[in-house]
């Protein structure tokens, strides 16, 4: 029977690398502390120090979720404002062809 990896967070991870960047204790102190694999800490080390550079790249990072954030929140308030526009089709063609007429919506609204 196999069995399965242990899944790490990236946390856990980040913890470990930093303890392994500052070099107070050894790998492979460090591995019987966490209960690791010494290679894995050579690892998140690894990660760690050549990712650290894009943290202080200007105009990476943030700016593309950003924009692609405000692009889904754009594209769900009109796909809201079409929902309404249909709602209040179906609700006017409704009462024209003498369908139960009551708009349980507008008691939801705040009264403005």
């Amino acid at each position: 029977m196999s069995q399965k990896r242990k899944q790490y967070s990236p946390a856990f991870k980040a913890k470990v690398a930093l303890e392994g960047v500052r070099g107070e204790k050894t790998v492979s102190e460090l591995a019987s502390q966490y209960e690791v694999h010494p290679t894995m800490i050579n690892n998140c080390r690894f990660q760690l120090l050549e990712g650290a550079s894009s943290l202080f790249e200007k105009g990476s990072g943030n700016r593309p979720s950003r924009d692609s954030q405000q692009e889904q929140i754009d594209e769900l308030y009109r796909q809201i404002g079409q929902l309404k526009v249909e709602r209040d089709f179906l609700a006017n063609r409704s009462a024209q062809l003498g369908l139960k007429t009551e708009k349980p919506w507008e008691c939801l609204t705040p009264p403005t």
